[in-house]
């Protein structure tokens, strides 16, 4: 994905394809290589794809909140010149899209989720974060995923590196109290686009309970489960993940 980064004022993101538009958010702890499968795959299929930089540790502390993020992401739209757009967001990423849609809706064309937060979400605990305890922060790494060995050296040392970073540390702990007091159920009823749900039917940190009330609240959503598949499918099953998000797009002619 390396070869796609363009920084362009201050926005840097990944873009690739022709057609149209997919918007993809990352979550607190994600990064763009989360969906590189996705990125790869839709980017071949008629569809141009689009993964920004969320600037989750640059904003000014009262700024790092989920109402300023989906500000940035309008900014990133305008920016582009983009219309009719899909967003596809992954745990807070998932947030930050609905969030957007309560103040723009008719930006958005179709929507998909998959492990969002925006109802409920279990955070690391009350220990978290234990800065210096690498251990602790690898545990809980694997604890996101199904099958414990997605959670590389490389992707456990990323984390620690933020964790033990105090800015990120403050500006990380903002985004997830924000998070708390941007509860999206009673938006939900008044979000008409078509939404698809993909959820792992092991996600521990957005449960399946989640996921069923998010299909109950949406007007127009599809629910659809990975099986063995933690909180981000697109990194544990992508090949399933892809499978079933080009059927719906087929079935709704997106």
């Amino acid at each position: 994905m390396t070869n796609h980064l363009k920084t362009e004022g201050k926005f840097t993101y990944a873009e690739a394809g022709e057609g149209k538009p997919i918007i993809i958010l990352h979550g607190l702890m994600g990064a763009l290589s989360n969906f590189n499968d996705t990125f790869s795959h839709f980017s071949k299929k008629g569809y141009k794809v689009l993964i920004p930089e969320l600037p989750l540790y640059s904003l000014p502390i009262l700024k790092t909140n989920v109402k300023n993020l989906a500000k940035f992401l309008h900014d990133f739209i305008e920016f582009k010149g983009l219309e009719d757009v899909i967003l596809l967001g992954n745990s807070l990423g998932g947030h930050i899209a609905l969030y957007y849609i309560k103040h723009y809706s008719k930006d958005v064309n179709a929507l998909i989720l998959t492990g969002s937060s925006g109802l409920y979400e279990k955070s690391m605990g009350s220990n978290y974060p234990r800065r210096g305890d690498k251990e602790f922060i690898r545990k809980k790494t694997q604890e996101v995923f199904y099958d414990p060995n997605i959670a590389t050296d490389e992707l456990v040392d990323q984390v620690y590196e933020l964790i033990n970073n105090r800015k990120v540390l403050i500006k990380t702990l903002a985004i997830a109290k924000s998070a708390v007091r941007h509860n999206m159920a009673k938006d939900l009823p008044n979000m008409t686009q078509p939404t698809c749900l993909i959820w792992g039917k092991n996600d521990t940190v957005t449960p399946p309970e989640v996921a069923e009330d998010f299909n109950k609240l949406l007007p127009k959503s599809d629910l659809y489960w990975i099986d063995k598949c933690g909180h981000a499918p697109m990194m544990e099953h992508p090949q399933e993940f892809n499978e079933i998000l080009e059927s719906w797009f087929t079935k709704h002619n997106i």
